[in-house]
Formats: structure tokens, C-alpha cells, sequence
């Protein structure tokens, strides 16, 4: 009887402890349902796009203003009222067209005064040449009486003072009578440039004074402006420059132009000249701290409503790279990876420096549903997209969205929750379509 009941109670204990490591696998099992459920990735919501060949511009956006080729600054050489004004502001000349006639009475004036001054220079070279032949006869008479001994050596001498000084007075009325005659000349050049003509083909763009003013002539001083003429059939446009964008730009590159007067409309043009010297800023200025360059663009193209000082936008082709692989702008980021921030304080513990490291420039591709970080070199970018030159093939998705997940959130083995936008084309989306051309190619 106590062996049936000591198996009986064998078989209990057996039963307990069976049913406590089932209890304790459960629970094990329980928990790390638990575990993972409360520990689970939730995924970042992103959008990609896959990558495509594509045409890069490169360009440059600055601005400025427009101006004429050609401007001339129209004074007159001769001080004197205008008494005749013949263009308006806005009106078209011709080259040798009489633009402006300044009273000629004071030039008049002092044009016979130095006709008579140069006519009395030509009477003293007659009275000089008189004197210097006289001069001469006597000093021949007294050289002959000198050889026969009738003249002593003291009249010879004087006799060759006297012709020595008729030769210099007849030589200095002679340039007495150049100087009048220059003189003269000069005079009449004023009087003639008492008329002014127009010496080009062009539009009067600035008139700045009226009929009946008093002008100083250039003569004299600076002299005063009285107009502006230009040549509006080549127009220029003078942009600035940063110092960090002029050593992209060359003569010959290709730019667009807009107006702000002329909105939607472009005009293409080249570039002509690019500065070497930096422009001037005054002391003050709001751009005082900035080092700009000027650039002329010859525009191509023109139209009649421009105006000479109207400010423009000029976006400048650079560079430009055909069928390269790109990507979308945002989708690039620079994420300094972890290795390189434990070498980095590992190196400050120490006794030898960091050296100095730029953080590589990154993107991060959808990889079965994971991000992965993969590190690219870029080149040229077009302000949309961006060439891949080394990192990536072609068809690879990449990670264009949001701009907070892509530079901050995202890690190599994010999970993605993948939202394409309206018109963007999935992996096999952009695969179809290649096969699509392929098919249609054959």
C-alpha cells in the first residue's frame, strides 16, 4: 500500500513541475511578444525616385541692369548761350546731323583779333627781311674796304653784329608769325565748333539743357553736358558678380535675360566681358563686405520698349553635361558617419591630433524596404538635380523626401514606409517604361 501511494505521489510532483515549465515557457514566450510589440520600428513615411539620365545646366543667377553699347556724352568746346536746339529727348540722328549752334559773337571777336595780330606778324617779317638785306649789303661793303685797307677791324665787327642781330630779328618775326597763325587757327576751329553734330547714328536718351542756356565749354573746364546720345540697336546688360560665381563664368557662355519691365519674356544673349577688378563699394554700403566683379552680356536679341538703366535678372549657363546620371537636389544630404565620430574622440583622448575630416556627402536608397546609406561624389547641379558621378547606378531608388527625414531621421536600416508623390515613377514603374523603349526601338 505504501509503494501504490508513493507513486501516486511521484506522479503528482511530476504533474506540478510539468505544468510549471510550461507556465514558465509561456510566460516567456509571452513576453517577448510583449517586448517586440512595444519595441517595434515604426516606419518614416518617405518618397523616391529612381535614378535617371538626364541634361545638366549649370548656371549662375545675378543681376543688374541694361545699357547701350555705345553711349556718347554730347559738351560744347566753346562757352556761349545756345540759340539753337535741334532734337528732343527721345528723337532719332544721324551721324553729322547739327545738333546744337552756340552763339558765335566772342568767338567772332577773338577771330579778327588774331586774323589782325597775324596779319602785323607778316608786315614785321617784311621790315625784318628789309633790315636783314641791308644788314648784309653793309656788312659786304665794309669786308671789301677791309681787304684794300680802307676799313679797320673795329667797323667789320660791328658791321657783322649789326647783320648777325637783322638774321635774328627776321628769324623771330618769322616764328612771331606761326605763333599768330596758330593762333588764328584755333579760333576758327571754335567758331566751327560752335556748331555741334551728332557723331553717331542713334537716340537722343537725356537732354539736359534748353534753348537760350549758358554752357561752359570744355575748353576751358569739364564743361557742360548738354546731351546724351547711344546706340540702342546693341544693348548690353552689366550684371554683379560673386567672387564665388565669376570663376565659373567665361566670355562666350550662354545667358538668358528678363527684364523687370519686360516680365515672361527672355532675351538670349553671350557674354562679352568678364572683370578682373572688383567693383568699388563705397565705405557704409550694405554690400561693403561683398567682392563683386561685373560681367557684360551682349544681348541678341532686343526689343524697342527697352530703356537704357532698366534692371534685368541674367541666369548664365556655366556647364552643361549631357546624359549623366542625376538625382533630385534634396535627395543628397552629408551625415558624418559614426566611425568617424568614435575616431574623432578617440583622437581627442590622445596625445596625437585629428586630423581634419569633411563629412562625406551621402544619399539613402530604398533597400527592400530599409534605408541604406551610400556615399556618392557629385558634380554639376542645375538648382533641381544633381550629377552622380561616382556611387550609384542607374534605376537605383533613391530617397527624395521629406527634407527632415533625409537630414535628420533617416539611419542606414531605417525602416521606409514609401509615399510617392503625385507623377513620381516607382522602381518598376521607371523598369517597365525602359522596357516599353527598348520594345519600341526594335
Amino acid at each position: 500500500m505504501a509503494t501504490a501511494e508513493n507513486q501516486r505521489i511521484r506522479k503528482r510532483r511530476k504533474k506540478r513541475r510539468l505544468w510549471i515549465g510550461l507556465s514558465v515557457i509561456i510566460l516567456l514566450i509571452l513576453s517577448f511578444i510583449f517586448y517586440v510589440s512595444a519595441h517595434r520600428e515604426e516606419g518614416i513615411p518617405v518618397t523616391v525616385e529612381p535614378v535617371q539620365r538626364r541634361t545638366i545646366i549649370q548656371t549662375v543667377t545675378v543681376t543688374g541692369t541694361i545699357k547701350p553699347e555705345t553711349e556718347v556724352k554730347i559738351s560744347s568746346e566753346t562757352s556761349g548761350e545756345i540759340i539753337f536746339l535741334g532734337v528732343e529727348e527721345g528723337d532719332t540722328v544721324r551721324k553729322g546731323q547739327l545738333l546744337v549752334r552756340i552763339k558765335p559773337d566772342i568767338v567772332e571777336t577773338q577771330v579778327e583779333q588774331l586774323r589782325a595780330a597775324a596779319e602785323a606778324a607778316k608786315s614785321d617779317i617784311e621790315v625784318a627781311k628789309a633790315e636783314l638785306e641791308n644788314a648784309k649789303a653793309m656788312l659786304d661793303r665794309t669786308l671789301q674796304l677791309y681787304k684794300k685797307e680802307f676799313a679797320s677791324q673795329e667797323e667789320l665787327d660791328q658791321a657783322k653784329a649789326r647783320f648777325q642781330q637783322a638774321q635774328a630779328r627776321y628769324q623771330a618775326s618769322l616764328k612771331q608769325y606761326e605763333r599768330a597763325r596758330a593762333s588764328l587757327k584755333q579760333a576758327e576751329l571754335s567758331l566751327q565748333r560752335t556748331q555741334i553734330y551728332s557723331p553717331i547714328d542713334g537716340v537722343v536718351i537725356a537732354l539736359l539743357v534748353e534753348k537760350g542756356e549758358k554752357v561752359v565749354g570744355t575748353a576751358q573746364m569739364q564743361g557742360t553736358e548738354i546731351m546724351r546720345i547711344a546706340d540702342l540697336h546693341t544693348i548690353n546688360a552689366e550684371v554683379e558678380v560673386d567672387e564665388n560665381d565669376v570663376v565659373l563664368i567665361e566670355p562666350g557662355d550662354t545667358a538668358f535675360v528678363e527684364l523687370d519691365a519686360l516680365p515672361n519674356q527672355q532675351f538670349r544673349g553671350v557674354v562679352l566681358h568678364v572683370g578682373n577688378a572688383p567693383i568699388p563699394q563705397g565705405p557704409g554700403g550694405s554690400n561693403e563686405d561683398l567682392v563683386l566683379f561685373k560681367v557684360e552680356i551682349r544681348l541678341l536679341e532686343t526689343d524697342p520698349r527697352m530703356r537704357p538703366g532698366m534692371t534685368c535678372t541674367a541666369e548664365i549657363q556655366t556647364e552643361k553635361k549631357e546624359n549623366v546620371l542625376a538625382v533630385p537636389l534634396q535627395a543628397v544630404t552629408v551625415r558624418r558617419s559614426q566611425r568617424s565620430m568614435w575616431n574623432r574622440k578617440k583622437g581627442s583622448s590622445g596625445n596625437k591630433k585629428p586630423q581634419q575630416q569633411h563629412p562625406p556627402t551621402v544619399v539613402f536608397v530604398n533597400d527592400n524596404g530599409y534605408a541604406k546609406m551610400v556615399r556618392v561624389v557629385t558634380g554639376i547641379s542645375d538648382g533641381n538635380y544633381i550629377e552622380i558621378v561616382e556611387g550609384l547606378e542607374e534605376g537605383t531608388e533613391v530617397v527624395t523626401g521629406s527634407f527632415t527625414a533625409i537630414a535628420r531621421r533617416l539611419k542606414d536600416g531605417s525602416k521606409l514606409i514609401i509615399q510617392n508623390k503625385s507623377g513620381s515613377k516607382s522602381r518598376k514603374q521607371w523598369q517597365q517604361a525602359k522596357r516599353n523603349e527598348r520594345k519600341s526601338e526594335q
